[in-house]
Order: structure tokens, then sequence, then C-alpha cells
């Protein structure tokens, strides 16, 4: 067959699926170099359509030699030369390029984003030889028979080229930091006597371990001030009422107490009361970052597990385009349309059928993306799908049914109970109208508290005031949705990549545990990497370059300038590196080395200035001190330890920048200097008191 128009899909689920809607099921599969095609005839023009599997061509460096650094002259390679597992990507590039020999006509559809983009690009640059700017670009957000159709028929040339070059920019920069500062980072470790292993670093991922890191630290640090809530009981009616006093924390337990004298054989004074309305609108439709957070929540799935899905659950025809960072349902996408679909399901049925019956206006969000809409079902009936799945297409379907529902109103109860001058205040909270709540059950409630019933100017007796002591608590660590959300607001990472990227954190040893903590090679890199090479960890970079990406997919900035000044910032970072090799290299070589994450960590080192004290367990005695992560590279700091209580670190010493711990035994607690010649032993200051 020759003279025919050779479609290039990103999947092989996508080339069947294009192939089934133009041909009307009517395609006959065969094999080129043992690769799947798909051929038929429509209109008096033949096709032929093929599939990548993925990234066919990936950027490295000429020289196999991954201790060899720095390294700019960077290239295109197919990835069978790049990447180990991808045997079978020789073959399927052959095939490809044997298919574009006999085509007159090229047509990239691969999915419509930077990523999709950049493989189009690439297959038809390289396999097609040269055919990229000719060819006809198909935009489709759905893998339904109705709107492939319907790209097909607005095939278009793209005016310019912004997607690719920003993904094929992305690519190289990426390469370009990430395998170089690895390299640095590794070397510097062999250099001082330890074997060879990779300590990576991205231009991403250094920052994004930076903010686990950071907040470990503010855990570690965060002192558990005291403080006391004061509870009123009353009785009314036989019954009790409790009412929460309205100063809220206190921080001396003589106020609370104050309070509770005061109150003691009493009687409150009803008054301040309310009832009001409130109307809570319908959440916004699913970008992937909402739909990854709501299924970390919902399910407990991490953010890449989630993608996994959503792309599956895409190349099933049953959801949109799910890389997307848009919060907006356009009109274009047929609501009506997907909620007869909907009907057809007996689960959604009379939901849907509902909806249909009134104006279709769907609540949206203020994120927009010009490639795709939110995440929305299509209206395709399931025929198989496992559990994960099944979950997942449930919670986009009673999401996509939620925004197009009323809203919900809440009556609001609160009252004010006053006490020789100290004021309690009640609250209670109906569900009078669930409106979009019972659309997105069993992802949404209301937790409803009853209302007590008080009339204004009602006198009720104090039964008991309860003084309640609490202690303010640290920070959350992350999670992986939480640090994904985290990501998103400092615009750094693609809703493409930012899953990725943190599931690279955990691949690395770098963080552990559902609440990530950092271990402490983890903690050592970006100590490390702030001291030394701050650029790479810098979150305000990375935010710049994402920024500058942008425009160039806009069309108003070069990606070859854009290039020039990456290459040179990594050069830069680079050389500091190496200029202090050694000391870079006994600090990884130290962290590399602890036999445990669980150690307390108290702080740096003020003796060798690279390793951290941490609390050590001697074999032979059994006694607890303080040594330093440095000791087997000749450091000899350490400092005896009480051997009873609890610790906790504090903050850097005033006196000698030695680090502090507060000691907890029984009901007291004291802070201490671990430096045995502190100036401060002796002096009074070391603060011990009750808890």
């Amino acid at each position: 067959m020759g003279g025919y128009t050779l479609v290039v899909c990103e999947k092989p689920d996508a080339a069947r699926r294009v192939s089934d809607a133009l041909s009307d099921g009517k395609a006959t599969s065969a094999t080129t170099g043992g690769v799947t095609t798909f051929r038929f005839r429509v209109r008096d023009e033949d096709f032929v359509v093929c599939a990548a599997q993925g990234h066919l061509y990936a950027v490295s460096d000429p020289l196999a030699e991954r201790s060899v650094y720095p390294t700019f002259d960077v290239e295109w390679y197919g990835n069978d030369l790049v990447e180990k597992r991808s045997a079978g990507t020789a073959r399927r590039i052959q095939a490809i390029r044997d298919l574009a020999k006999g085509a007159e006509r090229f047509v990239n559809a691969c999915d419509y984003d930077v990523e999709g983009e950049t493989i189009g690009f690439n297959i038809l640059r390289y396999a097609c030889g040269g055919k990229e700017t000719g060819a006809l670009r198909a935009k489709f957000s759905t893998l339904t028979k109705e709107d492939l159709i319907v790209a097909f028929d607005s095939l278009e040339r793209p005016a310019r080229q912004g997607m690719a070059e920003a993904g094929r920019a992305r690519h190289v920069m990426d390469f370009v930091w990430g395998v170089n500062l690895s390299r640095a980072l590794s070397q510097a470790a062999v250099a001082q006597g330890k074997r060879y292993r990779t300590v990576s670093v991205g231009r991403v991922q250094g920052p994004t371990l930076g903010f686990v890191v950071d907040r470990e630290t503010e855990i570690r640090t965060f002192v558990p001030l005291p403080y006391w809530n004061v509870t009123g009981v009353f009785e009314k009616d036989g019954g009790r009422i409790e009412a929460q006093y309205l100063k809220g924390r206190l921080e001396r337990k003589a106020d609370a107490e104050e309070v509770r004298r005061a109150c003691a054989g009493g009687t409150g004074v009803v008054g301040g009361k309310q009832r009001s309305l409130a109307q809570v609108p319908p959440p916004t439709p699913f970008s992937i970052g909402d739909l990854q957070k709501e299924a970390y929540r919902a399910f407990g799935f991490t953010p890449s597990k989630t993608l996994q899905i959503a792309e599956r659950l895409y190349l099933g025809a049953l959801i949109s385009y799910p890389r997307t960072g848009s919060q907006k349902l356009p009109p274009s996408i047929g609501y009506a349309k997907v909620l007869r679909g909907l009907a057809d399901q007996n689960q959604y049925s009379k939901l849907a059928s509902t909806l249909l019956a009134g104006p279709l206006r769907p609540s949206q969000g203020a994120m927009d993306d010009p490639a795709h809409p939110a995440i929305h079902p299509t209206g395709e009936k399931p025929k198989r799908m496992d559990t994960a799945e099944s979950r997942l297409y449930d919670l986009v379907v009673r999401r996509f049914l939620a925004v197009f529902a009323p809203p919900a109103k809440r009556e609001i109860f609160t009252a004010e109970i006053s006490v020789n001058g100290h004021v309690f205040g009640i609250e209670g909270r109906r569900t009078v109208e669930p409106g979009w709540v019972s659309y997105y059950s069993p992802y949404g409630r209301f937790s409803d508290a009853e209302t007590p019933q008080v009339v204004e100017g009602e006198r009720l007796p104090v039964v008991e005031t309860k003084s309640e002591e609490k202690f303010a608590a640290p920070p959350n660590r992350y999670n992986q949705s939480s640090l994904l959300e985290k990501m998103e607001r400092e615009r750094i990472g693609t809703k493409a990549t930012r899953a990725d990227i943190i599931a690279t954190l955990g691949t690395r040893g770098y963080v552990s545990g559902a609440e990530l903590t950092p271990s402490e090679l983890g903690t050592s890199v970006i100590e490390i990497l702030r001291i030394h090479a701050p650029s790479i960890v810098s979150t305000e970079l990375t935010r710049k370059m994402e920024t500058r990406l942008g425009k160039v997919e806009a069309g108003t900035e070069d990606a070859r300038r854009l290039l020039r000044e990456a290459i040179r910032a990594a050069s830069e970072q680079i050389a500091n590196l190496e200029l202090d090799q050694e000391v870079v290299g006994l600090g990884l070589n130290a962290a590399s080395a602890e036999p445990t994450t669980k150690a307390l960590i108290l702080g740096s080192c003020p003796v060798c200035k690279t390793g951290r004290l941490h609390v050590v367990k001697s074999r032979k005695s059994g006694k607890r001190f303080v040594g330093c992560t440095n000791h087997s590279a000749g450091c000899r700091a350490s400092a005896p330890l009480p051997q009873r209580g609890a610790l906790r670190t504090g903050a850097a010493c005033g006196h000698c920048s030695w680090p502090t711990v507060y000691v907890k035994t029984g009901r007291f607690s004291w802070k201490l200097c671990v430096n045995p010649d502190c100036p401060s032993k002796g002096v009074k200051g070391h603060e011990v008191r009750a808890v």
C-alpha cells in the first residue's frame, strides 16, 4: 500500500480506538516488523495507524561512562540506547521508519499536551525523516468515537511548535541539571573512599525534597507550649449543656483557674442568640491535582497510582484526558449527552435523570487549561474494570454530577451564656437541604451537631467549669497528597511530572513512610546543597524556569536562550561542588553509613562542621551519649547525656552554638546544652518546669 496517511498515536490502545472510530470498526490489523498497525480506507483515502509506547526518544550524552561530567553535549537518541529496559523500542522505531517511506501525509495524534507533542514531534523528525513541520495535528480530549471523528475532520497544520519546543527544552534542561549534578555528588562520595552509589538530585526534585526536610526541622525544633481550654457545663431541664469559653485558648493556668473560680456556683444567662441559613456551593470539577488529592483522601491512592488508573480509564474511553490543569467544563463537551449516557448506568440513573430535568449550569473553578477541559466522564458504559478503576471512575462520575447540582443549605445556630462577666458559646448545625452532597455521597458529607434549645434571657445554673491542659501540636509531616499540593502552590514541576518526582524521592531512599520522613541521606543532601550549591534546591529558580518554559510554549520566549542560561547556571553549581568535593563527599558518606533513620538528630556538629550530632547508645555499657555522624571519618565530638528521661531537640545554644535538648522526667522537664564545656554551665538559666 502506498500514498497513504500515516497516523502516529502515543499508545497502542489509543491507536486501536482511533482506527475503530474512523473506520466504523472495519479496520484490519497487520504487523510491520513485529509491531501491530491498523489499516483502513475512508472517503477514498487510505490510512495506516501506528503507535509509540510513550517516549521512543530520550536525551542523553554520547558517553556511556556515568562518572564523566560535566557533559553538556547532549542529543536525542532512541530510547533503546538510553534505557536498558527499552529493548523493544528499536523495533518500534524501525517499523515506523519503514511505514513512513510509503506515506504521503502525516498526522500527529499523540495526546494533546506538552509530553504528547514532544513524543509525536520526535517521531516525525527522527523516524519519519523530518516530517514534524508539515504534519497535521489531531486534537481531542476523549477517545470516544464522536470526539475522534470531529478531531480528524478538523485536522490542521500548527502555525508554531511551541508545545514541542517547550517539551524538548524541559527534557534537555532536566538532563543537564539532573545527570551532571547527580554525577558530581556521587563522585564526591567515591573520592572519599565510598563505593559508587547514585546520589541523585534534579531541578525539581531538589526543592521538593527541601520541603520535606524543612518540615521535619520544624517538627523537631517545635516547642509544645501548654495552653488551657475552659468548658462550662450548665443545667437545662434536668440535662446538661456544654459551652466553650469564647476567649479560646488561655496561655496561663492561673487565668483558667480564675475563670473556674468566678463561675463556680453561679448562674448563666442566655443571650446573643442567632439562627442563620448558609448556602454551601457545589465543588469544582477535577483538575489532575484535585483528583489526586481527593483520591488520596478517599481511598489512600498515591498521586502516581491515581494518575496510572486515570490513564487506563482514559484509554478505555470512560473519562476525558486526565493530565489537565483545568477546573472548567465548557458546553462543548455536551453536558446533556454525557448525562444521558450516565442515566443508562444503573447506579447513576436516578441522579443523572434528575439533573437532566433542569438547567445545566456547572460550578467552575478558577484554573484553566487551553488544551483540555476538567476531568469528566464520557458517558460511555464500562465493560470491565478492576476494583481500583471502579472506585476512581465512581469518584469522577459523582464529582461530575455534583457540580451540576444545587447548593446545600445549612442552618447554623449560636448563642452565648454569660456568667459573672465570662462568656461561653454554644453552637449547633444541621443540614436543611443536602443539595449536591446527595450526588457526591459517600465522598462528601456534613457533620450535624444537635442544636441546644435555649431561650433568650433564660437562666441556667452552672454545674461545673472544666479546665483542661493541652499542648500545642507541631505541624503535620507531608504526605504524598499534601506534598503535591505544596508543589502546585509553589508552581514547581508540572501536572504530568509531580507525582513521579514524589515517587522518586522514595525510590532514592530520601524519604519514607506514609507521613513522609526524610532519611539521614535525604537530609544531608539538602543541607550540603544549601551550603555548597544553593541554586540546585532553590524554589525561586525552579519556579522561574517553569515560568519561562511556559513562555516558550506560548511562543514569547526563545528556547535556545533559555537552555544556554540553564546550562550556565548548572555549570556554576557543578564548579562549586568541585571546589568543596572533599567536604561534600565526607558528608554524604557519613549519611550513607548511618544505620537507621530513627536516631535522634540534635543538630550540626560544631567541631567538624560537616557531620551531625546525634544520640548514640553504647553497645558495651548501654548508656546513651552524643556523638558525631562523622565519627568513622575521625571526628571525636562527643558529650554525655542524662541517662533517664525523654529527649526532645531544642534550638542551638546561644552561648556556644552546640545543640540543646529538653529532658522530661515525670512531671518535670528542663533545657540542657549538651556541650560539657559550655560557658552557661553553672549559670542560672537552665529552665526547669512542671509539665
